[in-house]
């Protein structure tokens, strides 16, 4: 399947200066992705949705489909890949199933899993919480820095994901939307129990991450919005920061956006999209 996409990829993507779809009241909408769009700890989640997606009813994703009165399928699932948003995960179909020829609008947010970027994050904090406080940590998972090859495959799936997009709705608006900053442009704080070397490697993550992602939409010729350079003094570190700590407020995601920084990205997406 994914050997028969390649071939396809450059005529797919040649659709992507076709006439654009409206977005009308009532147009379809499809919004695939990782934690990062579906929204784990802002509860309410979607009574039908698997538990372990964590998918709020208040994510960026309905709050623009709220907005614009979409109709919104959500198929956003907290710990997804790439993998899962092309070939499914588990007991989970591929995202890009939920993509049919009615469908006007497609939004994601992935990649981060598929080199490590918040595990990485979360586990190299827990360890220096508890060295911190004098306990073991083998509690807490070791990190799993990614090698070149990790962002390598990350590069050719996200070509992937456009060109089912493209195949599955030629003329749908897809929008990639980054990942929204996390920690500052430098340097740490009481909300980031990270040594400065760690913080360094998991910032050229993200910028790997960030750049990878800007290189597909602009190859796709696809709308990207940069909710990373939306959201940047807002970082956890920020004096009004849209994305939890580590450890977070209880019921919350540590280092996941809240349901500020979910909301700017809902508005900035109504923004860019055409009316």
């Amino acid at each position: 399947m994914r050997i028969a996409l390649l071939v396809l990829l450059p005529l797919l993507l040649s659709a992507c200066a076709g006439p654009q779809a409206v977005l009308s009241p009532g147009a379809s909408y499809v919004a695939m992705g990782s934690s990062f769009a579906a929204g784990p700890g802002l509860t309410p989640y979607l009574a039908d949705a698997p538990a372990r997606c964590t998918r709020s009813t208040r994510n960026y994703a309905h709050q623009l489909a709220d907005k614009r009165a979409l109709a919104l399928v959500d198929v956003t699932c907290s710990g997804a890949t790439t993998g899962a948003v092309l070939d499914g995960w588990n007991e989970l179909p591929a995202q890009v199933a939920a993509i049919g020829p009615d469908t006007k609008l497609v939004t994601v947010t992935i990649g981060g899993n598929d080199v490590g970027y918040i595990g990485n994050m979360m586990s190299v904090s827990c360890r220096s919480v508890a060295r911190a406080a004098g306990q073991p940590d083998d509690r807490c998972r070791m990190p799993a820095w990614p090698d070149e090859a990790g962002f390598q495959r990350l590069a050719a799936s996200l070509n992937l994901i456009t060109a089912q997009v493209r195949e599955r709705a030629p003329e749908a608006i897809l929008v990639f939307v980054d990942y929204v900053a996390v920690l500052p442009p430098s340097g740490t704080c009481a909300a980031t129990p990270l040594a400065v070397d760690d913080a360094d490697r998991l910032r050229e993550i993200d910028r790997r991450v960030r750049d990878l992602t800007a290189a597909a939409a602009k190859q796709a010729g696809v709308l990207l919005l940069k909710a990373s350079d939306l959201t940047r003094d807002h970082s956890v570190c920020g004096s009004e920061p849209w994305m939890n700590g580590y450890p977070a407020p209880a019921g919350m995601a540590p280092y996941h956006p809240n349901l500020a920084g979910m909301t700017a990205v809902a508005g900035a997406l109504d923004r860019l999209l055409p009316r």
